[in-house]
């Protein structure tokens, strides 16, 4: 194909990547922007296979290869897209993180392998040193990503794993994976290099598990945003190692937007980077916090109905515990029916509920919740000032007043969903256990605070019901 056409192409398909990605920033543009990108992505595979002769214009066999490989991967796509419960969308973005990781190793690896060692070609510093940036980086994010899916799916322990002396073994082994990469984009004799390309993939393998092993649960968020930035890193060094403009521009897309998500969830928990990664948080209880006193007092969904029903204004305040029992659909009930009863009616979102970043705001959306009713954390402390009931359903740190309160906590100084100021707060768990993180909620003990135990979906329902009965 002309060269100017190809880029051109790619040029259009950079633009829709940028306005996808645009469009991603609010939910009423979320799906569109994900079509958007879609389609830019669709055009530049096609370009790209024809621009590399790896199908044929004149060749039927071609695209019958072409046809068919769109349908087997769209059939799988949309399978996948149906499939998947709302509960499990942030392991099935883990392991989308983790393919996109390993798409970018086998990239680097198959590059040099045909080229240098079945071929006997030259490959210049340059391309080795973005080959083995490839390899590197897309191994790390594959197994970290699939470690990851571990932790959120229950497959393992979602506690952060520590032992003695693990910080000395991770930065062994993230030292021997450096050594091993400049090793290879050092050594001329492509054998050689070859083999120390090896030990590169098989090194940072393992560097992905260890690096997220001392990691818990509760910081999922950070990781998948982190992760993702990888998975595009690893995707602009492939582009670099077989001169694609438009993998190369992508991956910059997809790497940047990570790292300033990744900025904004720790932010978020007043946190760096840093102590995310290496304090081993979550990995035992709340060592250094207060100890809370009292007791939580539970109520009936009897008496939390007529609390709700002479309410004027309400607060949800969702957490993964709302993912876990499928609730959304029935709040969404609920908060119509308060609505109608008068009731002013809003949902706090805090920015690392939930599992992965946007999970609240995804199962929201799903179940069709107007889109001016989700309050970012700055606006809903405000009206929580005002409210008459904050409803709490499955969020822990998040809403713990010992973050503003409690110097020893771990969470001390993170920005906190500020449910205590509400007159009455309703907190749904299925029992009286801690969250992810192993910290006791002081809010729970609250005197201003009734806890309703059970499933939240069936509590949920049964208010619901409460409400039609009357």
């Amino acid at each position: 194909m002309n060269p100017s056409i190809v880029n051109f192409v790619y040029i259009v398909a950079s633009v829709l990547f940028i306005f996808g990605i645009k469009m991603l920033g609010k939910a009423e543009t979320a799906r569109k922007g994900n079509a958007i990108s879609a389609v830019g992505m669709l055009i530049a595979v096609v370009v790209t296979l024809f621009d590399r002769q790896i199908l044929d214009f004149a060749d039927a066999y071609s695209w019958a290869i072409l046809g068919g490989s769109l349908a087997l991967g769209v059939i799988i796509g949309a399978f996948a897209a149906k499939k998947v419960k709302m509960t499990s969308m942030p392991e099935m973005v883990a392991l989308l993180n983790g393919f996109g990781g390993l798409a970018s190793l086998l990239v680097g690896w198959a590059d040099y392998y045909f080229k240098a060692v079945a071929n006997s070609a030259a490959v210049d510093t340059f391309t080795k040193i973005a080959t083995v940036a490839a390899v590197v980086i897309g191994g790390i994010t594959f197994t970290g990503s699939v470690y990851a899916w571990g932790k959120l799916s229950g497959k393992i322990s979602g506690r952060a794993k520590v032992y003695a002396g693990q910080k000395l073994v991770n930065g062994f082994v993230a030292l021997v994976t450096l050594v091993a990469a400049i090793s290879f984009s050092a050594w001329p004799d492509s054998n050689i290099a070859y083999y120390a390309l090896i030990a590169s993939v098989v090194l940072s393998l393992l560097l992905g598990v260890v690096a997220v092993m001392p990691i818990g649960g509760g910081d999922m968020p950070v990781v998948i945003s982190l992760l993702n930035s990888l998975s595009g890193l690893a995707a602009s060094a492939a582009g670099f190692v077989i001169q694609n403009n438009v993998l190369i521009v992508a991956g910059c897309l997809v790497g940047a937007s990570g790292v300033i998500l990744t900025v904004i969830m720790c932010k978020s928990m007043n946190r760096t980077l840093g102590n995310v990664l290496f304090s081993g948080f979550g990995s035992s209880s709340s060592k250094g916090a207060q100890k809370v006193d009292g007791e939580m007092k539970a109520i009936s969904t009897d008496d939390a109905y007529y609390v709700l029903e002479a309410a004027q204004n309400v607060v949800f305040i969702p957490g993964y515990g709302m993912a876990v029992a499928q609730a959304q659909h029935a709040v969404k009930e609920l908060a119509e029916i308060l609505e109608n009863n008068g009731a002013e009616v809003n949902f706090a979102i805090h920015p690392v509920a939930g599992r992965m970043p946007g999970h609240m705001n995804v199962l929201l959306a799903e179940a069709d919740v107007p889109y001016e009713q989700l309050k970012e954390m700055e606006e809903a402390n405000r009206i929580l000032e005002t409210a008459d009931v904050a409803i709490v359903i499955g969020a822990n740190d998040v809403v713990n007043p010992a973050a503003a309160e409690d110097k020893g906590s771990p969470i001390y100084g993170m920005p906190i969903i500020e449910a205590f100021k509400a007159k009455t707060v309703f907190a749904l768990k299925r029992g009286k256990g801690t969250g992810f993180s192993g910290l006791e909620n002081s809010l729970f003990f609250r005197p201003n605070t009734r806890m309703i135990y059970g499933d939240a979906k069936a509590t949920v329902n049964e208010l619901v019901s409460k409400f039609k009965d009357k």
